[in-house]
């Protein structure tokens, strides 16, 4: 996929995308979510080639916070209402136009930063509506490895690119 090739910024959703969609409570109403080890390691090979990774969620987790801190993910905007204004903010910091980024999303939720960049992707388990917006759909579900297909895909066009 050409597009591919030319992605410096890699925008994710948590909720749907980085997980499987579900919310768990503790006994005390403590949030916890459940993240995929392999997604993980995919991040972490997309920076180490220099691309940039962001998240953007609507729903303010302390479990995704410290995830992504794990993580190392330079960009975080957890409990965002506003997900295009989000994305604004993110081009403007970074200095990466959106002609160069990705996003992967779910839901209706992702679709105003799904509009906006280069390439649009969904999830396998998403929303119609994301489907019908998405230009590339993963084969995996989100939080059971949909993000390290996306890491792999990408950096496998870059890859192709170079040669």
């Amino acid at each position: 996929m050409r597009r591919a090739a030319g992605i410096r910024l890699l925008v994710l959703d948590v909720d749907g995308v980085m997980t499987d969609g579900r919310l768990y409570y503790d006994a005390a109403g403590r949030e916890f979510k459940s993240f995929n080890v392999r997604d993980g390691y995919g991040i972490r090979r997309l920076m180490a080639a220099g691309i940039t990774v962001a998240v953007i969620s609507g729903r303010p987790s302390t479990s995704a916070a410290g995830r992504m801190a794990d993580l190392g993910i330079p960009h975080v905007m957890l409990g965002e209402d506003d997900k295009a204004r989000a994305l604004a903010a993110l081009l403007a910091t970074t200095g990466i136009p959106a002609r160069e980024a990705a996003c992967v999303g779910d839901d209706e939720p992702d679709l105003p930063v799904m509009q906006q960049v280069a390439l649009p992707i969904a999830v396998a388990d998403c929303h119609p509506s994301v489907a019908a917006a998405a230009a590339w759909r993963t084969s995996l579900a989100g939080g059971a490895g949909a993000v390290r297909e996306v890491c792999d895909l990408l950096l496998a066009a870059r890859a192709l690119h170079r040669s």
